[in-house]
């Protein structure tokens, strides 16, 4: 080695040692020492930080759970698809029944009615044949006898031909004849709009068509004597044809009385 160039090396301490490093040749100059890390502290800051990386995670984790708890919406149900036909031929679908049943109830009770409360106009023929007020039987023919037999006609009771049989009615203006005593002679008199006619042929007993041919052209409300044989045509206060046969005369005063033979035809 050439003595000129530096060299490095080592210088004993006088302990049997190295005493220090030399640097740029120089001899006996010793080097301090780099002072050497207590492996103590480093293992320290590292249990420290793995603590606390440890505690952060926890709580970390802590949070999340109880806000996932507590703020999360609760998943709204699902939506019933429709039940699609999984079934194998001749097997069944459960419900199919139901479906058809309750369509049918509902068009059942929604019918006969409309959105106003009215009533519909598809209803049932028996409701409305029931809802059809009931006709007017047809009128009776001309000429039918409505009733016919003796009838007594006094004083005190007047009669009402339109009824079957003749009666005296609470109603003055239904009723149709009357007699009175004019003096000594008894009367008979048509009431109430009704009118009469002698008829004067005594070879014929007049009929529905004679009568109907001259009461209602020669027919006045003018008083009659009452003798026994008389034939009077008369037309009631109603629109009835009728014919009175005087068969009987007795009595004066207020016991004056007729006796009738009496037809009434329906018109």
């Amino acid at each position: 080695m050439n003595s000129g160039e530096p060299r490095q090396g080592w210088s004993n301490d006088g302990n049997g040692g190295n005493g220090g490093y030399v640097a740029n040749g120089a001899y006996g100059t010793q080097v301090p020492a780099a002072p050497a890390r207590a492996a103590s502290h480093r293992g320290a800051w590292i249990g420290a930080g793995a603590t606390l990386v440890a505690a952060v995670i926890g709580v970390v984790g802590t949070y999340l759970v109880s806000s996932g708890k507590t703020n999360a919406d609760p998943a709204p149900p699902a939506a019933q698809a429709p039940a699609t036909s999984t079934t194998t031929p001749g097997e069944e679908v459960r419900g199919g029944d139901d479906a058809p049943s309750d369509a049918s109830q509902s068009q059942g009770a929604t019918a006969g009615t409309d959105s106003t409360g009215g009533t519909d106009s598809t209803q049932s023929p028996e409701s409305s044949a029931s809802a059809t007020p009931p006709t007017t039987p047809p009128a009776k023919p001309a000429g039918t006898v409505e009733w016919q037999g003796a009838l007594a006609i006094t004083f005190d009771e007047d009669k009402d031909l339109d009824s079957a049989p003749p009666v005296e009615s609470e109603i003055n203006e239904e009723n149709d004849f009357s007699v009175y005593p004019f003096g000594t002679t008894p009367m008979l008199r048509p009431e109430a709009g009704a009118k009469s006619l002698v008829w004067k042929d005594a070879a014929k007993v007049p009929t529905h068509a004679d009568c109907a041919g001259v009461v209602d052209t020669l027919g006045t409300s003018t008083d009659m004597k009452m003798k026994t044989g008389l034939v009077v045509c008369a037309r009631t206060n109603d629109g009835r044809l009728a014919r009175l046969t005087v068969k009987e005369v007795t009595g004066q005063g207020s016991d004056t009385s007729g006796v009738f033979d009496v037809v009434v035809w329906s018109g």
